[in-house]
């Protein structure tokens, strides 16, 4: 007999001040006694939009005025699945306060990680935590000319980095990764490293991004937890073998047309979106993105875009 799946409709409560708003669940409920971000089932003929207004005013008693997608994701429990629709809600009225009685606090999101969430909401957190434009490193012509760069980007928010050198030798990527992470660190920036395993453990590094071909090599989670875990993806295939290795997040592409693959199919949105919709993780669109393409690559399920040239050479 099929497993019959849940639909529930999940909000990222968002104060004016960057919080998020978390729920206790009820000792005697499913995943009792852990936090959530409020919701519940979507009823038979009801919107997502729908049942998030109706869910959140029965549950907190504020009525949503302005949301924005964030993540959908399908988790298989041993005695249920759900398919969790999740929304940033960005405006809302009223004051938050547990009708039922239950608990609610306001979270810093870096603290989103301390408390205990069903393992369902562990990609909610991530998507939270993680910023929606990825910069990756692109060509430059001295040390001075990379931090230059990198510097400039930062100051404009980058908050994301991938340090992509394809071209450097694994120590020479070391000393790279140590001025980028030095020069992060000053403006609280999360650096990924795209590099092999070896490598990576002996970078300065918060996170280590697999390409298509090293994901390959893999068949389970190859870092700690504490690290970030990405992975470069072009297809459902490869999306499929990054899950199996546990990662955080996926770098989808191409979706447009770019200058460095000219002759590469491209996805184009409808497909990136048919793909984010079964991945459960972070999703950046990569691929011939500029900034104008942010929100349209969350309104097609992405966390945003990962990009070269609008994010490094401008």
């Amino acid at each position: 007999m099929p497993i019959k799946v849940v639909h529930v409709a999940v909000g990222a409560i968002v104060s004016p001040d960057g919080k998020i708003l978390i729920a206790r669940r009820a000792a005697d409920a499913h995943q009792g006694g852990l936090w959530e971000f409020p919701g519940g089932k979507v009823d038979a003929g009801e919107t997502i939009h729908q049942a998030l207004q109706r869910e959140l005013y029965e549950e907190l008693d504020i009525q949503v005025e302005q949301t924005e997608p964030l993540i959908q994701i399908r988790h298989d429990y041993v005695d249920k699945s759900v398919f969790l629709d999740v929304y940033k809600v960005l405006a809302f009225s009223g004051e938050p306060r547990g009708v039922e009685g239950q608990p609610v606090r306001w979270v810093n999101i870096p603290e989103l990680s301390d408390y205990p969430f069903p393992a369902a909401n562990k990609p909610i957190i991530t998507a939270l935590q993680l910023p929606d434009s990825l910069l990756i490193t692109g060509d430059f012509d001295s040390h001075t000319d990379f931090l230059f760069r990198l510097e400039r980007a930062l100051q404009r928010g980058i908050r994301l980095v991938q340090l992509r050198c394809p071209s450097a030798s694994p120590e020479q990527f070391r000393g790279l990764a140590q001025l980028a992470k030095t020069l992060c660190e000053q403006y609280q920036a999360t650096l990924l490293c795209n590099t092999t395993r070896d490598n990576f453990s002996r970078c300065a590094g918060d996170g280590l991004h697999l390409n298509s071909h090293e994901l390959r090599t893999y068949e389970s989670r190859l870092i700690d937890d504490s690290k970030l875990l990405g992975a470069s993806c072009h297809n459902a295939e490869e999306i499929l073998q990054a899950l199996r290795i546990g990662v955080d997040y996926v770098c989808l592409s191409p979706v447009a047309p770019t200058s460095s693959h000219p002759n590469a199919a491209v996805l184009g949105w409808e497909k990136f979106a048919e793909l984010v919709q079964n991945t459960g993780v972070p999703v950046f669109a990569l691929g011939g993105m500029d900034c104008d393409d942010i929100e349209i690559a969350k309104a097609h399920g992405g966390q945003g875009i990962a990009a070269i040239s609008c994010f490094w050479n401008k």
